[in-house]
């Protein structure tokens, strides 16, 4: 589909969609929902471009063109191609939000293929015919994975309010009910359909919480209760009055889902699997998306620069900071090409991000999301906040006096450095600038998250052999393999065979 027909698409749908308090008649029509259409319909449009083509198509499970964002990655270069695709797209968008669709079907790939793999179900074979008839129909997927939680302090089957956390609450002969809340939904009122998703590891007892399912945006029982996308209609808005996301919390009451929408349930194990998968398509998605957001910044903060009438190779402090934004930016991508480059195949055949890389450029990028936004201020200056309102522009009173005594260069006009400094405020000084440090810093996960996944992962043990060995053998010894003696007290490999061959203090004789 081309972004028109996306949008099209979505006037064929029902779903039941708040936007601050209003119900919705038309999702494709609303206003207050244009910026997130808009950002999501970048990835159609530029899936029909020929110079994209490379990383915004390639073949789907039939063997038929697909949209990158719903492919399965069968190669080191098909990570590489999705890295690419979504630095590209959010470079223009800043956030396209399809590329999740993207991270849930390969994190289910190898849990259901085990499922299936283990009992004989059908589950694998399920998802595939899922993932061929959102490819077929070019879908936009949301995914439903982040519960409400409750108290943070109990498991979901201890809750006292149960449905803080999605769960099966009835088993049919045709199918299942779910029911309960997802609380963060990215692009959650214009998707097509959902894919419910369990957000942590379950117990024995939560087998109830451990549930994969799709289920269409307008199915009975399903509510939606959606911020704004960005700030449209905004005139100071130069970014995000035309592209932004919404987030959504979706309420599932007793909603039905039949057994071939069912692709986990009950099968913990897999569920976690599923869920650690996910994080590591998710968080190199990330790496990604916050590139481009950073190659937003570098443009406009050389821009500004120019605007305010400063040689970004003349003055030492700013040529600087623009390397500072620019080591930050790509040092980040860096550990997402490395994800890609070292990506690892897994028994179901698809290639995942290595796991080390990508947890390290999310969290990096978590961090210094906010350090962006610093940077950008200090190579910008302050008039990117202290502009009159673009109302003043047309003010017949206060125009005149604005664009003759506001203007920095002469050859730069006073509307083009007040587009630059609002597009900058847009970004990092606005609500929807604290939006993208806040969805930096915890989307896909927290920075605990990532630092636990790092050290679970980082081979500490063959750091400690590879000293060991040093310490052990000479150099004509090294490469045969470590000589580490792993019980405390003893001295050597092969150790003391009593008290009486331990040589007493006395034994010794001082030179």
């Amino acid at each position: 589909m081309s972004a028109e027909q996306y949008r099209e698409s979505l006037r064929r749908l029902k779903p039941r969609v708040y936007v601050g308090g209003d119900l919705v008649t038309s999702v494709a029509d609303e206003p207050r929902l244009e910026p997130g259409i808009n950002a999501t319909g970048i990835t159609y449009d530029f899936a029909l471009v020929p110079d994209y083509a490379k990383v915004m198509v390639t073949n789907g499970l039939s063997g038929e063109p697909t949209n990158r964002f719903l492919a399965i990655n069968r190669s080191r270069q098909d990570l590489l191609d999705k890295l690419e695709a979504v630095r590209l797209t959010c470079q223009y968008a800043g956030c396209t939000q399809r590329y999740l669709t993207h991270d849930a079907f390969n994190g289910l790939w190898e849990a259901t293929w085990r499922i299936t793999e283990r009992t004989g179900s059908e589950s694998h074979d399920r998802l595939k015919a899922y993932i061929a008839y959102s490819q077929a129909n070019d879908l936009a997927i949301g995914i439903a994975m982040t519960d409400g939680k409750g108290d943070r302090s109990k498991r979901p089957s201890e809750q006292v309010e149960p449905l803080s956390y999605v769960h099966v609450k009835e088993r049919r002969v045709d199918g299942i009910v779910i029911a309960g809340v997802k609380a963060i939904v990215t692009g959650g009122p214009y998707m097509h359909e959902y894919l419910v998703l369990p957000c942590r590891r379950m117990g024995a007892e939560d087998k109830d919480f451990a549930v994969a399912c799709a289920v269409p945006i307008d199915a009975q029982g399903v509510t939606v209760v959606s911020r704004p996308a960005g700030r449209p209609g905004q005139a100071a808005a130069k970014f995000s009055a035309k592209f932004a996301q919404s987030v959504a919390a979706v309420h599932f009451d007793d909603v039905f889902v039949p057994w071939d929408k069912v692709f986990i349930d009950g099968e913990i194990d897999e569920a976690h699997l599923m869920t650690t998968n996910y994080a590591s398509h998710h968080r190199h998605s990330c790496i990604g998306a916050r590139a481009g957001f950073g190659d937003l910044l570098i443009g406009a903060g050389a821009l500004m620069m120019e605007a305010n009438g400063l040689d970004l190779n003349k003055i030492s402090h700013l040529k600087d900071k623009m390397v500072e934004l620019i080591k930050i930016t790509e040092g980040f991508y860096a550990c997402g090409v490395a994800a890609s480059t070292f990506g690892e195949e897994d028994a179901a055949g698809n290639f995942r991000p290595e796991q080390i890389y990508s947890n390290i450029g999310k969290l990096l990028l978590a961090n210094q999301i906010y350090d962006m936004h610093r940077i950008a201020h200090e190579v910008s200056g302050g008039l990117i906040v202290g502009l009159p309102s673009p109302e003043e522009d047309h003010n017949p009173a206060t125009a005149p006096m604005i664009e003759s005594l506001l203007r920095g260069r002469a050859d730069v006009p006073y509307k083009h450095r007040a587009n630059v400094a609002r597009f900058i405020e847009d970004l990092t000084a606005s609500e929807t600038g604290g939006w993208y440090s806040v969805i930096s810093l915890h989307g896909g996960g927290s920075p605990e998250a990532m630092k636990l996944e790092i050290l679970r992962n980082y081979p500490v043990q063959d750091r400690k052999d590879l000293v060991q060995s040093l310490l052990d053998r000479g150099a004509l010894d090294l490469g045969k393999g470590p000589s580490r003696d792993s019980q405390p007290g003893r001295c050597c490999a092969k150790g003391c065979a009593s008290d009486d061959a331990i040589p007493s203090r006395t034994s010794f004789t001082a030179e």
